[in-house]
Protein backbone atom coordinates (compact mmCIF):
# COMPACT_ATOMS: atom_id res chain seq x y z
CA UNK A 1 0.00 0.00 0.00
CA UNK A 2 2.84 2.40 0.84
CA UNK A 3 4.37 1.68 -2.57
CA UNK A 4 1.14 2.65 -4.34
CA UNK A 5 0.88 5.91 -2.41
CA UNK A 6 4.53 6.70 -3.10
CA UNK A 7 4.04 6.01 -6.82
CA UNK A 8 0.95 8.24 -6.94
CA UNK A 9 2.83 11.07 -5.24
CA UNK A 10 5.76 10.68 -7.62
CA UNK A 11 3.51 10.73 -10.67
CA UNK A 12 1.63 13.79 -9.44
CA UNK A 13 4.82 15.77 -9.93
CA UNK A 14 4.74 14.87 -13.65
CA UNK A 15 1.43 16.51 -14.46
CA UNK A 16 1.38 19.68 -16.50
CA UNK A 17 -0.45 22.92 -15.85
CA UNK A 18 -2.36 24.97 -18.43
CA UNK A 19 0.01 27.11 -20.49
CA UNK A 20 -2.26 30.19 -20.39
CA UNK A 21 -2.16 31.98 -17.04
CA UNK A 22 -5.44 32.42 -15.15
CA UNK A 23 -5.12 36.16 -15.66
CA UNK A 24 -5.21 35.91 -19.46
CA UNK A 25 -7.71 38.41 -20.86
CA UNK A 26 -10.82 36.99 -22.48
CA UNK A 27 -13.00 40.00 -23.26
CA UNK A 28 -13.39 39.34 -26.98
CA UNK A 29 -11.78 38.50 -30.25
CA UNK A 30 -9.25 40.64 -32.02
CA UNK A 31 -9.86 41.63 -35.66
CA UNK A 32 -6.66 42.84 -37.34
CA UNK A 33 -8.48 43.49 -40.62
CA UNK A 34 -9.93 46.63 -39.03
CA UNK A 35 -6.50 48.23 -38.58
CA UNK A 36 -4.47 47.33 -41.67
CA UNK A 37 -4.58 50.99 -42.76
CA UNK A 38 -2.18 51.75 -39.87
CA UNK A 39 0.72 49.95 -41.58
CA UNK A 40 3.39 52.56 -42.33
CA UNK A 41 2.36 54.83 -39.44
CA UNK A 42 4.14 55.49 -36.14
CA UNK A 43 3.35 53.05 -33.33
CA UNK A 44 3.53 55.70 -30.61
CA UNK A 45 0.79 57.78 -32.22
CA UNK A 46 -1.51 54.87 -33.10
CA UNK A 47 -1.17 52.08 -30.51
CA UNK A 48 -4.26 53.00 -28.47
CA UNK A 49 -6.31 53.54 -31.62
CA UNK A 50 -5.21 50.16 -33.01
CA UNK A 51 -6.20 48.38 -29.81
CA UNK A 52 -9.63 49.99 -29.75
CA UNK A 53 -10.39 49.53 -33.45
CA UNK A 54 -9.24 45.89 -33.47
CA UNK A 55 -11.37 45.10 -30.42
CA UNK A 56 -8.32 43.73 -28.62
CA UNK A 57 -8.06 43.36 -24.86
CA UNK A 58 -4.26 43.64 -24.93
CA UNK A 59 -1.52 44.73 -27.33
CA UNK A 60 1.91 43.20 -27.82
CA UNK A 61 4.25 45.47 -29.77
CA UNK A 62 7.68 44.34 -30.84
CA UNK A 63 10.45 45.13 -33.29
CA UNK A 64 10.96 42.84 -36.28
CA UNK A 65 13.24 39.96 -35.33
CA UNK A 66 12.52 40.12 -31.59
CA UNK A 67 12.02 36.79 -29.82
CA UNK A 68 8.37 36.14 -28.95
CA UNK A 69 6.44 33.57 -26.98
CA UNK A 70 4.40 31.13 -29.03
CA UNK A 71 1.25 31.40 -26.93
CA UNK A 72 -1.98 32.37 -28.69
CA UNK A 73 -4.55 34.76 -27.23
CA UNK A 74 -7.51 35.44 -29.50
CA UNK A 75 -7.99 38.86 -27.91
CA UNK A 76 -4.39 40.09 -28.36
CA UNK A 77 -3.28 42.46 -31.12
CA UNK A 78 0.35 41.99 -32.21
CA UNK A 79 1.99 45.07 -33.68
CA UNK A 80 5.31 44.54 -35.42
CA UNK A 81 7.48 47.60 -36.02
CA UNK A 82 10.73 48.39 -37.75
CA UNK A 83 13.71 49.87 -35.88
CA UNK A 84 12.28 53.38 -36.30
CA UNK A 85 8.98 52.45 -34.64
CA UNK A 86 6.93 52.34 -37.83
CA UNK A 87 4.20 49.70 -37.98
CA UNK A 88 5.02 47.01 -40.53
CA UNK A 89 2.50 44.28 -39.58
CA UNK A 90 -0.65 43.88 -37.48
CA UNK A 91 -2.02 40.47 -36.54
CA UNK A 92 -4.03 38.81 -33.81
CA UNK A 93 -3.03 36.00 -31.53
Amino acid sequence: MKAIVAAAVALAGCTTMDTVPATAPSEGRCNAANVQDLVGKALTAHQAEAKQRAGAAIVRSYETGSPLTMDYWEDRLNIETDAAGTIVKLSCG
